[in-house]
């Protein structure tokens, strides 16, 4: 499948998730590239006169959903987030997700967890058999420490922790942490 079939269907995942939203609803505003389209879709909708909030991820989604004209609240000020909508990096038969794989870890599941209905965005080259194998499980992890917790995670697990790196230095999340790749052969 080419990049151009693949963005397609980012795209038309998206525009149907948006169809869930309702005007006056908060809505988390996931991080990446299916987000995206999504973030594009609900600007298209508050400027035929749909009034929402959203709530974002991560800044470069912060940014994006102000090119839009959306309003943007905070966590700590979003009473109840009314739908979050979001991408995986892979997502099993019964809906197990793996996330993260982005770097926007944290505020991706705190505004998951705190969302009244969560829709997942993935094209068929998410959807895997098993979770794990290709693709690491990320954990987010204050940079104290990372070392001992990546020990004790490899003693758990039996499995690889790899501290993920950008330009030979520990990337740093948003919120300043870095993230351990578990490289677990199943989940």
């Amino acid at each position: 499948m080419s990049s151009q079939d693949l963005d397609s269907l980012k795209k038309a995942a998206a525009l149907k998730a948006v169809e869930f939203v309702r005007d006056g609803m908060v809505v988390g505003l996931g991080t990446g590239s299916t987000a995206k389209h999504m973030v594009i879709a609900l600007g298209e909708k508050v400027r035929t006169g749909m009034r929402l909030c959203g709530v974002p991820t991560s800044k470069e989604t912060a940014t994006l959903a102000r090119q839009q004209g959306i309003t943007l609240i905070d966590t700590d000020n979003a009473w109840v987030i009314d739908v979050a909508i979001d991408g995986a990096d892979q997502v099993d038969p019964r809906f197990n997700l793996i996330k993260g794989g982005g770097g926007a870890l944290l505020k991706e599941k705190i505004v998951a967890a705190s969302a009244r209905q969560f829709i997942v965005l993935v094209d068929s080259s998410k959807r895997v058999p098993v979770l794990g194998g290709s693709f690491p499980l990320p954990i987010e992890v204050i940079p104290f420490g990372w070392g001992n917790t990546a020990r004790e995670i490899e003693a758990l697990t039996q499995s690889r922790v790899v501290l993920r790196e950008r330009n030979g230095s520990p990337f740093n999340t948003e919120a300043g942490n870095v993230i351990l790749d578990v490289h677990l052969p199943r989940i």
